[in-house]
């Protein structure tokens, strides 16, 4: 059985390693899209049809779910996605975690790309999910696209931006972009101690596992990890050696959860996949 896992860059790698971890059995398609990244400041007709093309292709190649770990992809395409494909293979997107936090935290703060920043989506899910909490949208400028580069000073200037522009009583921040989840230790970092980070990623891959009817995982099975890049097949680019998830999606392992706890410390198993 082939799940699909569709973005741009290295967003999608938390969730691939989760959906590694959990059912290490499945074979993982990865599409990522070099010549057409980021997808972030590009047009919503522009991330429509890049993420049609690749959802396409996947099929073509007998993927038999499509997950879009991507904020800003969801938000943009999820819709045209599913009128598509749907239901005959099921997609999975990817919302930031504004409940779970809400239902804890008394101050948050989503950190995300401009896009996802200045969505209606986001806005509509915050009104729904976030419970009168005070919620401030903090956009993220260059953070994913340091993170695809491996760059670390860019992504520790990015980070130390966003701190300065957060709220100094938040006590959660919701990582609304994919990306960000791959340096999670240098956001906790930044921020006050005691703050809570909270991502989607293994949501999502217990989501993905649902939708297939999928409980229980094969002992000792290794499915293949194949990757496609640009509508192209490929490796993972050298910059996802930076993570650990990266280093063991790359060797085709299976991926142990404290590779995934590095990159998702303190983060929510909670966090809403739709």
């Amino acid at each position: 059985m082939t799940v699909a896992l569709i973005d741009s860059g290295f967003g999608l790698l938390s969730t691939a390693g989760w959906l590694r971890h959990l059912a290490p059995e499945l074979d993982l398609l990865l599409l990522l899209d070099p010549e057409g990244a980021p997808w972030g400041p590009k047009t919503a007709s522009f991330v429509t049809d890049r993420l049609l093309t690749a959802a396409h292709l996947a099929t073509e190649r007998g993927a038999e779910a499509i997950v879009v770990p991507c904020n800003t992809a969801t938000v943009t395409a999820i819709d045209a996605l599913r009128e598509r494909f749907e239901p005959r293979v099921p997609v999975i997107g990817t919302v930031p975690a504004v409940k779970p936090a809400a239902a804890i935290g008394q101050n948050l703060a989503v950190w995300a790309t401009v896009r996802t920043t200045e969505s209606d989506y986001q806005d509509r899910l915050i009104a729904e999910f976030a419970n009168g909490t005070p919620v401030a949208r903090i956009a993220c400028p260059g953070l994913a696209e340091a993170i695809d580069h491996g760059d670390t000073a860019a992504a520790a200037e990015a980070i130390a931006d966003a701190t300065e522009r957060t709220p100094r009583d938040c006590d959660a921040v919701v990582l609304g972009c994919t990306h960000y989840p791959l340096v999670a230790p240098e956001i906790l970092r930044s921020l006050p101690a005691g703050t809570t980070l909270y991502d989607s990623a293994e949501a999502v891959a217990h989501q993905a596992l649902r939708r297939l009817n999928r409980t229980r995982e094969a002992d000792g099975v290794l499915g293949s990890i194949d990757v496609v890049l640009s509508g192209r097949p490929g490796h993972l680019p050298t910059g996802a050696h930076a993570y650990p998830v990266g280093r063991a999606l790359a060797a085709a392992a299976r991926v142990p959860r404290e590779a995934l706890i590095s990159a998702t410390t303190r983060a929510s198993a909670a966090a809403p996949a739709v």
